[in-house]
């Protein structure tokens, strides 16, 4: 597992990661997300102090994730459901 030392610029700071050479897209990519949101709200808003667009952020992100978490569940309930019903379909065939 090679690590890279990394800078990340979130708002107006920079944040030294080490990072999994395979995850380093990954977060460079999460970093660009969360700064374009920062920039939208700040837009929207005209929010420019940075705690207050960094608390929207996440509380932007919590609800996104949440709303995910929610989804998945409905699936996954779906998907059981399915698998339920073809179970007992060829369990009747047998």
């Amino acid at each position: 597992m090679e690590t890279l030392s990394i800078r990340l610029k979130i708002g107006d700071r920079e944040y030294p990661m080490k990072v999994k050479t395979e995850d380093e897209a990954k977060i460079r990519h999460a970093g660009k997300l969360i700064n374009d949101k920062i920039k939208r709200y700040r837009e929207e808003f005209g929010l420019d102090d940075r705690q207050d667009l960094l608390a929207m952020v996440a509380f932007d992100s919590m609800v996104e994730s949440m709303d995910r978490d929610m989804i998945n569940t409905d699936n996954s309930e779906q998907i059981k459901s399915s698998i339920d019903r073809i179970n007992d379909q060829l369990s009747s065939l047998l």
